[in-house]
């Protein structure tokens, strides 16, 4: 079996902010979103494994969760606050990713510290996140990028690296507010994915496509 793998640091493609929770008093401002453009090669990298058509694909699906999710939660955190946006997410995260499963796609959400325990990574999405930690601590630039390609099945495989904000630190840092911190045990009794400082690994968006 013929089987190429890279995880690399390229430009064009930017997603910084927390799919699961955003401060209320931020969601005026804008979250950077990935590039439209092909996305640039550094030099002494080789390139992401897999057709450029996946490729391509893979981000405009990664590019729709997150999109979709910030409005949900935006609408939710603006008549509720931030407790209001964690029950938001709970509900909406799986309809929204079950939405976008489609011509053979699979979408959603992982990292090595999770909230839903339905998200918790494979060897392949472990390896990647460790890889996109590493990067982010040695301050490499930025976006962080991984895919997967099996020629003989067609089975292509694709991971964005997202990265703590400040505004992610309302219901992922260290000094959550009690009442978050209640209504996230309530739905989310068996979360990790708390004490994250600005600047360090989140998570990523992980896909997968199948040829049908």
């Amino acid at each position: 079996m013929k089987m190429r793998l890279t995880a690399v640091v390229i430009s064009g493609f930017f997603l910084s902010a927390s799919l699961l929770i955003v401060l209320s008093t931020a969601l005026a401002a804008e979250m950077p979103q990935p590039q439209d453009s092909k996305a640039t090669q550094h030099a002494t990298e080789t390139t992401l494994a897999g057709p450029e058509d996946k490729l391509n694909q893979a981000r405009s699906n990664a590019k729709a969760l997150g999109g979709a999710l910030k409005a949900r939660l935006k609408q939710a955190i603006s008549k509720g606050g931030l407790e209001a946006g964690v029950e938001e997410c709970y509900v909406a995260a799986g309809p929204i990713a079950e939405a976008l499963k489609k011509d053979g796609w699979t979408v959603g959400r992982t990292a090595l510290r999770v909230r839903n325990q339905g998200n918790k990574p494979d060897a392949w999405e472990e390896t990647q996140l460790h890889e996109f930690a590493n990067a982010l601590s040695k301050q490499l630039p930025m976006p962080l990028e991984a895919s997967q390609w099996n020629e003989e099945t067609g089975e292509f495989r694709y991971m964005s690296a997202i990265v703590t904000g400040q505004v992610c630190t309302a219901c992922h840092g260290n000094n959550v507010a009690p009442a978050v911190i209640d209504i996230i045990k309530e739905k989310y009794p068996e979360d990790t994915a708390m004490g994250f400082t600005p600047g360090s690994l989140r998570g990523a968006f992980t896909l997968t496509y199948s040829a049908e």
